[in-house]
């Protein structure tokens, strides 16, 4: 099931946050979508998962029209997202956080539950089992019973992902995984990124600012600048592209001055 967006605009009041974007992410690849900071990258995302609705253009999965559902709706299609600032809830254990997730999955039914049936009972099992088999993925399972504010930033990163991981889904959107992630933390994400990929044979979509990660493990990748497309293509492409080394460096392109921007491996926040 592909990911299409075309000539997708969104604006606010008299900004234009996303201008005339068109991509299309391929089933089961890892996709980057990258940008200095303010780019519009979140914006995207918010759009795809129906948080915000688009002014102009069509958004489109496994040929669904995404634009008159709402954001439960888009979920159970098989789309799962995390967010660039953590949100865990702070006073469940780590094995809780993923069981959230599942509610959605869930096929005992009230009564069930009430009157704890032995329906009920394999259903809670089963959920268990799957949450405590992504947390082993993420190195996890060792934290199980901890409060999820008592991790490391880097681990609060991981069980994001394995909480979305809960809802099985088709694409899976992450934004920042890799913040506040060191060199050798980054590389084992990429690795545990391929295997979701390979495993579950989902598609990936990738925010990031860690340029380690997005050009080790990204197949193809869309660049935005001021909310409007500046390049698309491999990570060779992209890495070689006059228009990118602007964006990032304040390189001059053309003969037209370019505003000096953060580097590629500075992870700051983006405003919607």
């Amino acid at each position: 099931m592909n990911l299409d967006l075309k000539h997708v605009t969104k604006r606010f009041g008299g900004l234009k946050a996303v201008g005339d974007v068109s991509f299309s992410v391929p089933e089961r690849s890892i996709f980057g979508l990258i940008g200095p900071n303010g780019a519009g990258k979140t914006t995207v995302f918010n759009l795809i998962t129906g948080v915000y609705k688009h002014d102009e253009g069509s958004i489109h999965f496994g040929g669904t029209d995404l634009a008159p559902l709402k954001p439960s709706q888009i979920a159970r299609l098989g789309i799962a997202r995390t967010f660039q600032n953590i949100r865990l809830f702070g006073q469940l254990t780590v094995l809780e956080n993923v069981l959230v997730a599942c509610e959605n999955l869930r096929r005992s039914t009230l009564a069930s539950a009430v009157l704890r049936s032995p329906f009920f009972y394999k259903d809670e099992q089963e959920m268990t089992e799957r949450a405590l088999s992504l947390l082993s993925v993420f190195k996890l399972e060792d934290m199980a019973d901890e409060i999820s504010t008592s991790l490391s930033y880097g681990n609060q990163r991981r069980l994001e992902i394995a909480r979305a991981m809960m809802l099985k889904p088709k694409l899976l959107l992450l934004d920042e995984p890799a913040a506040g992630m060191n060199y050798g933390e980054a590389e084992g994400l990429k690795q545990q990124i391929r295997w979701l990929r390979d495993t579950f044979e989902i598609t990936v979509v990738l925010v990031e600012h860690n340029m380690q990660v997005v050009m080790g493990v990204c197949e193809e990748i869309h660049v935005l600048d001021h909310g409007e497309t500046i390049s698309h293509g491999t990570p060779e492409v992209v890495r070689r592209d006059p228009k990118v080394l602007a964006a990032y460096l304040g390189e001059e392109v053309e003969g037209e001055a370019a505003e000096p921007r953060p580097s590629p491996g500075q992870a700051a926040e983006e405003p919607a």
